[in-house]
C-alpha cells in the first residue's frame, strides 16, 4: 500500500533513475506488446519430436557442477544426464515461483480499480504465468525427470512470505525469481547445443518475462518511493532473506542422487566453485545494481544479500 493517492499526482516524482514514469502509461504499452508477441506452447513447440542424442538441456557452464574436480572427472553421458535433471529442476523453481507471484500479483490489485490498465495487465501477466507454468510441467514430464519441489522449509516459508509480505517486497522477490533465471535463458535459447525443445521454452519465457520485469521494476521504484518508511526496511531485509532461500533452492540437490553422484560431495564442490559463484553474481548484476539504484540494498538487508552469494 502507498502512503500517497495512486493518481496522476505522482507523476513528476524522480529517483536515481530518473523521473517515474505515468503506471497507466507503462501499463498500456505493456498490454499493446502483450496482444502481438504471446505465445500458446502448446501450439508453438513441437512435443512429439525426440530428444536429440548428444545435446544439452542446459548450456553445460551453466551447470551447477561445471568445472569443479567432480565434473572433470564425469563421463560426458553422466554430464547429459546432470544437465537435463538440473533443467527439470529449474522448471520446477520456476513453477514454485509462479504460483508464489501469481498470488502476490492477486494481492497487488486486490483493492485497485478493476477497470484500469494496470490491473488489466496484472491480470494479463497471470495468464502468462499460468501459460508458462503449464508448459514447465509439461517440459519435465517430457523429459522423464522428476519433479523437483523445493525443500519442506523452503515450502513453507514461501507461504509465510505469500503471508506478511508488502508490496515492495513483493515486487522484489519477483525481480529476483524473474531476472537470475531470464538472464540464463538468454544464454540458452540461442545455443545451438541445447535440446531444440528447451531452446523453444526458454525463448518463449524470455520475450514474455521481459514484460513482467518492465512492469516490475516500474512499480517497485514507485513503491519505494511512496511506502511507509517501515514498509521501505522490511523489504530490504525479507528480500535479503528471500535472496538467501533463493540461493540455497536453485538447484535442488536431489539431482546428483539421481544421476549417481555422491550428493554430500556434489554440494561442498557447488559451494566451493568460484565459477558458479561468478555465475549466479553475474545473473543478478543487472538486477541488484537497479536495487541498489532505488535503496533496496541498505543495512541489514545489504549483509543478507551478501551472505546470498548473489552480491559480490
Amino acid at each position: 500500500m502507498t502512503t500517497l493517492p495512486e493518481t496522476d499526482a505522482l507523476d513528476g516524482l524522480r529517483d536515481a533513475l530518473g523521473q517515474l514514469k505515468n503506471r497507466e502509461a507503462v501499463a498500456l504499452r505493456l498490454l499493446e506488446s502483450s496482444a502481438k508477441h504471446s505465445f500458446d506452447p502448446d501450439e508453438e513447440l513441437d512435443w512429439e519430436a525426440p530428444f536429440e542424442d548428444g545435446k544439452w538441456f542446459w548450456p553445460p557452464e551453466l551447470v551447477s557442477l561445471y568445472g569443479t574436480p567432480m565434473w572433470q572427472r564425469m563421463s560426458e553421458e553422466q554430464r547429459l544426464l546432470l544437465s537435463r535433471h538440473e533443467a527439470a529442476a529449474l522448471a520446477s523453481l520456476g513453477i514454485w515461483f509462479e504460483l508464489i507471484l501469481m498470488q502476490l500479483l492477486v494481492r497487488h490489485i486486490y483493492d485497485k480499480s478493476a477497470t484500469s490498465a494496470h490491473v488489466r495487465y496484472a491480470l494479463t501477466e497471470i495468464e502468462d504465468e499460468c501459460r508458462h507454468s503449464k508448459m514447465f510441467a509439461r517440459v519435465i514430464a517430457h523429459s522423464g525427470t522428476p519433479w523437483y519441489p523445493v525443500s519442506r522449509v523452503h515450502h513453507n516459508l514461501g507461504r509465510l512470505f505469500k503471508t506478511v509480505s508488502t508490496t515492495p517486497g513483493s515486487f522484489t522477490a519477483t525481480l529476483l525469481g524473474e531476472e537470475v533465471l531470464d538472464w540464463m535463458q538468454r544464454l540458452t535459447f540461442p545455443d545451438e547445443r541445447v535440446q531444440p525443445l528447451i531452446r523453444g521454452v526458454t525463448r518463449i519465457h524470455v520475450i514474455e518475462e521481459a514484460r513482467h520485469v518492465r512492469y516490475a521494476r516500474e512499480e517497485l521504484r514507485r513503491q519505494m518511493m511512496t511506502a511507509p518508511r517501515w514498509s521501505q526496511e522490511f523489504t530490504r531485509v525479507s528480500s535479503g532473506e528471500f535472496a538467501r532461500v533463493f540461493s540455497v533452492a536453485f538447484v535442488n540437490p536431489e539431482v546428483y542422487t539421481n544421476v549417481g553422484l555422491d550428493r554430500r560431495e556434489a554440494v561442498a564442490q557447488v559451494r566451493a566453485s568460484a565459477h558458479r559463484r561468478e555465475v549466479m553474481q553475474q545473473g543478478a548484476k543487472k538486477l541488484t545494481d537497479f536495487l541498489d539504484d532505488i535503496g533496496v540494498l541498505r543495512g541489514v538487508g545489504r549483509k543478507l544479500w551478501r551472505s546470498s552469494g548473489l552480491l559480490a
